[in-house]
């Protein structure tokens, strides 16, 4: 099961796991994910209206589990989307061990 734990505004949406910009501005995004020892290599993406803008990776073959992490300031636009994507691999649990914060830092 899935938790949000603060989602102000609520332009954060469950169900379909995107944000979606209530305004103009700088935004600040950061994510975590871990995956499984299953010797495999995890990649997951940060989207903005649907292309790619950055990726995190975790590939260590001997490992029982491993985490991968970045973040982002992105310009937006008003009713811009951002979500993750798991492009490859597989995570431990699915999503439920994996974190994804995102805030207005500057509204323009």
């Amino acid at each position: 099961i899935y938790k949000v734990l603060v989602n102000v505004g609520n332009h954060f949406d469950l169900a379909s796991s995107i944000f979606v910009a209530p305004r103009k501005g700088i935004y600040s995004f950061s994510f975590h994910v871990v995956k499984v020892y299953n010797r495999q290599t995890i990649q997951v993406s940060l989207m903005q209206n649907g292309y790619p803008v950055i990726s995190a990776f975790a590939g260590d073959q001997d490992v029982t589990r491993e985490a991968a992490s970045n973040g982002v300031l992105l310009h937006m636009e008003r009713e811009d989307k951002v979500h993750l994507k798991l492009e490859r691999g597989n995570l431990m649990g699915g999503w439920k061990y994996s974190t994804f914060s995102g805030f207005l830092v500057f509204p323009l």
